[in-house]
């Protein structure tokens, strides 16, 4: 009897593990790599994106994802392109990632989509953070609204609230800019009654609050870097300047409330294209907030930290829909038959012919007590 039991419980564990070893041959470690600023001005950005994502990969590893575990892989580009594409090109080599993920900056981005890297290797972007460039790219995906909708639902407010004529603050060279704020103007009957530009890749906006204190805007629309609205706001607020300012979600709302004083930022009205993830209004932000909670991130909860959260969760979803064996071209097919994908209650929709994921534009507002509201 005893003989017989140890057969069978041999010839179980010899099933179990006939079962099990392919599922071991075919586990991998799989990289995902982001380039993006993680020093100087904009570093905030891309430690909080990249904190996002690690918080996502680092659940699916421990809940399982097809035998394989997500690591991300970090490289600083000091906000500069030309950091972005040699750190690109040598982690692309050296990492093998399934997929780029987390770059931060107008320059950084177009630099990669121009280099021909895309396409050359076959590798996704998915997620980035940049003002001026909406996803027209077969290998690019972002899962927040386009710029041109969040401009659009700007204007919208403005003329809600009763607001006729604006002024524009945006970086020098976004044409993409300027075209989507004249549509959308257009198309609300708003009046620009004066525009000003500060260098690309700069923070140099005295000369602009300048020039636009001597408009008669009612409010003024900010479509500029973090470092570069702080420094508008500053100057502008400083000296005077009394109309109502109304920035885009590349103005990070956490930074500015750091680096400007109270008075500068109140009534700041801020376009956010994430879920507020202060309010555990979705079982998207109370998993987020747990999670953050359990593995005490390197930065702060903040919506930019969100925002990587939700790539995270999108690479992740591409990666288990591929099963046994995912591939840098299989994460690009994936993206694109998600259709409607629900992310813990925030919706998503993706197809060959959207590439952007969200419709999703919402207002934070600095209060009288510096404290944010939506």
């Amino acid at each position: 009897m005893t003989s017989c039991r140890s057969l069978t419980a041999r010839a179980l564990l010899a099933t179990a593990l006939g079962v099990l070893a392919p599922l071991s041959a075919w586990a991998e470690k799989l990289s995902v790599v982001q380039v993006a600023p993680l020093s100087g001005l904009e570093a905030t950005l891309g430690r909080a994106y990249g904190a996002g994502m690690d918080l996502a990969f680092q659940a699916a590893n421990r809940q399982g994802l097809n035998g394989h575990t997500l690591q991300l892989v970090k490289a600083d580009d000091h906000h500069r392109a030309e950091d972005t594409l040699a750190e690109t090109r040598r982690l692309l080599a050296e990492a093998r990632p399934i997929a780029l993920a987390g770059y931060v900056g107008d320059e950084a981005v177009s630099a990669l989509l121009k280099s021909g890297l895309l396409e050359q290797e076959r590798v996704p972007l998915v997620g980035f953070k940049a003002i001026a460039l909406d996803p027209d790219h077969p290998l690019v995906f972002s899962p927040r609204a386009g710029m041109r909708l969040e401009v659009a639902k700007l204007a919208q407010h403005l003329r809600t609230v009763g607001i006729e004529r604006v002024a524009l603050f945006h970086e020098e060279g976004a044409q993409g800019v300027q075209q989507a704020v004249e549509a959308a103007f257009k198309e609300h009957s708003l009046k620009l009654v004066g525009q000003a530009a500060y260098p690309a890749g700069t923070a140099r906006a005295s000369a602009a609050a300048e020039k636009l204190l001597g408009s008669n805007a009612q409010a003024i629309l900010i479509v500029a870097s973090s470092s570069a609205a702080a420094a508008f706001i500053e100057n502008y607020r400083g000296s005077g300047g009394s109309a109502q300012l109304f920035a885009h979600s590349g103005a990070d709302i956490e930074q500015l409330a750091k680096r400007l004083a109270e008075q500068h930022t109140r009534g700041l009205a801020i376009a956010q294209v994430v879920p507020n993830p202060y309010k555990i209004a979705l079982r998207l932000t109370k998993e987020f907030r747990e999670l953050a909670a359990a593995t005490q991130p390197p930065t702060p909860v903040s919506f930019t930290m969100l925002e990587g959260y939700i790539t995270g969760r999108l690479i992740v979803e591409a990666v288990r829909r591929q099963g046994a064996k995912p591939t840098r071209e299989g994460i690009a097919a994936a993206i694109e038959s998600f259709g409607s994908l629900d992310l813990q209650g925030l919706r998503l929709s993706f197809s060959p012919q959207q590439r952007t994921g969200s419709r999703l534009v919402e207002l934070s507002i600095v209060n009288q007590d510096g404290r944010i509201q939506q």
